[in-house]
């Protein structure tokens, strides 16, 4: 039996553990629906030209954890950023883990997808939120079917939360083979503030596979920041979909920071339903050996005077690939669209690839859009400058590369996740830089 089949049957079984009273098990078994019809994706499809899953779909995958590990918060802490005071949601296997965790529903809800699925005061915003933006394509389409767990984030209006929320999935290696299938939804509403920080971590050396879907909200006015770490196990591998939809004047920030994992594919759309929006999207990759990283964005300007801004930089060693394709769709009635979208690349090996390509649909007249991609070497001028003045040549090899990422960086807006960030690009050039950006 092939991991589509498996999964296929695991559902009725997965029916069985749940309400089928929910609000969401039409939804769920409309999706399974359309899983069963599309399957996988693979390379034959043009959004996945340049990234293959057979690698990680050979592992024979547990649906359903049997049980979930203890993990101590000393044996995790390093993946926290535990600096400043921070809500947490946290799952081991799957499951959340409520003495390691810090929720809330003090004037917000900072809490658990299972519980919002499954209580009636939660009903109205699950109603009216889930699964609205998500298309119905296979991967997202296969997470909702089993969509159960994840974070809850409903922040009401005229709120700024006043600490980060922390999103964090281990993975202990209590199974063979583990596919997890996380599922986040965030609402903020008008006026409102919030930061958040993901991350999906194995602590084993067994292969582990996470689809996750996160739809995210920002009504009027709302301000979102997000980040996503992703710096995990070389036989761990993601599959990354979020969708972001914005109402006018709203600003979301979403940062993607791609250090490790085997395969990493991060579909990011916008769609903007509103006019002074601004979206930013903005990520750096930094992989080596047989990794593969895919960036797959989207921004939708459907309304007119709003802005995006694309800014992703990588950096391939040794025989890693990564692969950006960048859209950008401009409606007729979107005019005073103000969209920038860059891919800048440095490969430090002959046998490193990189696959990039930006895209512009523009039907409206009265625009500002522009785009482009560089692929590249470190600049032996500037390296031969740095060397005459004492700085040893990997030390100057790694300020130069810093040097590209910095203005990604520079629009961190957690001091502390900066100095993180920081020190895991320090890590993977294998230097100590001894200052911060």
């Amino acid at each position: 039996m092939d991991l589509k089949e498996k999964l296929v049957s695991s559902f009725l079984a997965f029916e069985n553990t749940i309400d089928v009273d929910s609000p969401v098990h039409d939804i769920r078994t409309e999706a399974i629906k359309t899983f069963e019809t599309t399957g996988f994706p693979s390379k034959k499809d043009e959004a996945w030209k340049y990234t293959s899953l057979k690698s990680i779909l050979k592992e024979d995958y547990s649906v359903f954890p049997k049980q979930q590990n203890a993990l101590d918060y000393k044996e995790i802490q390093k993946y926290f950023i535990h600096d400043i005071d921070t809500y947490k949601i946290i799952f081991i296997d799957g499951k959340y883990s409520s003495h390691l965790s810090h929720v809330t529903h003090d004037g917000i809800d900072v809490c658990l997808m299972s519980s919002a699925l499954n209580k009636p005061k939660y009903r109205p915003v699950i109603e009216n939120y889930f699964n609205k933006i998500a298309p119905k394509e296979s991967l997202t389409s296969l997470n909702t079917a089993f969509s159960n767990e994840g974070a809850y984030i409903h922040i009401p209006k005229n709120k700024l939360v006043e600490k980060p929320i922390q999103i964090i999935h281990f993975s202990t290696g209590n199974e063979a083979a583990l596919m997890l299938q996380p599922r986040n939804l965030i609402v903020v509403d008008e006026n409102s503030h919030v930061q958040i920080i993901e991350r999906h971590q194995s602590l084993t050396e067994n292969p582990v596979f996470t689809n996750s879907v996160t739809e995210i909200y920002g009504n009027k006015r709302a301000i979102v920041d997000y980040y996503k770490i992703q710096n995990d196990n070389k036989n761990a591998s993601l599959i990354d979909n979020t969708y972001v939809d914005q109402k006018e004047q709203s600003h979301c920030l979403v940062h993607t920071f791609s250090f490790g994992g085997k395969i990493t594919r991060n579909n990011l759309n916008f769609y903007q339903n509103g006019e002074r929006i601004d979206s930013t999207m903005k990520g750096i990759t930094i992989i080596g050996d047989k990794q593969h990283v895919d960036h797959n964005t989207l921004v939708h300007h459907i309304e007119p005077n709003c802005e995006s801004h694309q800014d992703y930089k990588g950096i391939f060693s040794d025989n890693a690939i990564g692969v950006f394709n960048g859209k950008v769709v401009v409606n007729k009635e979107a005019q005073k669209t103000n969209a920038f979208q860059a891919n800048n690349n440095i490969l430090l090996s002959d046998k490193a690839t990189i696959n990039t390509k930006p895209q512009l649909e523009i039907f409206a007249d009265d625009v500002k859009c522009s785009h482009g991609c560089t692929i590249g070497q470190l600049d032996d001028s500037a390296l031969f400058y740095m060397k005459q003045r004492g700085i040893p040549e990997k030390e100057a090899r790694a300020l130069l590369m810093f040097a590209f990422s910095n203005n990604v960086l520079d629009s961190v807006k957690i001091p502390e996740l900066k100095q993180r960030i920081t020190k895991l690009i320090a890590n993977k050039l294998g230097v100590n830089i001894g200052f911060d950006l």
